[in-house]
């Protein structure tokens, strides 16, 4: 497994060759950025979405945070990074499309499915514990439907999605645009271990991509 070191070497080879074969578009990057695509992804090692859906530097905005989840609007103030940087991608980038990535052997939505954590104090869980209250009620849904084994954790990791979708509307200059037509939201999610993508239809169902 890689280390620090090893990223710096990493970093070496990158300078070397790739930077200087792409420099006139690193200069261009370097004048302002125009994504038109939001990705909402975990924060899980295995699950890159630039590996996943082979974009290049410029191409998509990245927000990744434990089970790609987006609380609801709440204009209340306090820290909410998630919150700014949607803000930041619909109103500032304007981006036309927001897709919530989910993924296969998701740990924040096991820990949510197990409730292991639920009495967890800071530094020891509690922080996890209190982010993925977001899926309580998908959660209890889900285990009445599938129970808490491996197919309640892959309806679970779905039904995570469709959440941060919901809460994606309750921001009001998110639903401006969707009334207005010039922003579409997505759903999906990836399979680690077959690497095959399921994306969210319409009708709430699921398709292999």
């Amino acid at each position: 497994m890689r280390k620090f070191h090893d990223l710096i070497e990493g970093y070496y080879r990158f300078r070397g060759n790739e930077w200087i074969e792409e420099r006139e578009s690193w200069s261009k990057l370097a004048e302002g950025q125009e994504p038109k695509v939001m990705v909402i992804a975990c924060s899980d090692s295995r699950v890159d979405p630039a590996t996943i859906f082979g974009t290049v530097p410029g191409e998509v905005f990245v927000v990744r945070n434990v089970a790609n989840l987006v609380p609801p609007f709440d204009p209340s103030g306090g820290l909410h990074g998630v919150s700014a940087a949607l803000e930041f991608a619909v109103t500032v980038l304007k981006v036309d499309e927001i897709l919530v990535l989910g993924h296969g052997q998701c740990g924040g939505v096991k820990a949510s499915l197990s409730g292991a954590l639920r009495d967890a104090k800071p530094g020891e869980g509690g922080f996890v514990a209190e982010w993925i209250k977001l899926l309580d009620e998908a959660r209890e849904k889900v285990i009445a439907e599938h129970g808490d084994g491996p197919e309640g954790q892959t309806a679970l990791e779905r039904e995570g999605v469709k959440v941060s979708i919901e809460n994606l509307k309750t921001f009001p200059f998110v639903q401006q645009r969707l009334e207005d037509g010039s922003l579409t939201l997505h759903g999906a999610v990836f399979a680690i271990k077959d690497g095959k993508l399921n994306v969210l239809q319409e009708d709430g169902h699921y398709e292999a991509a």
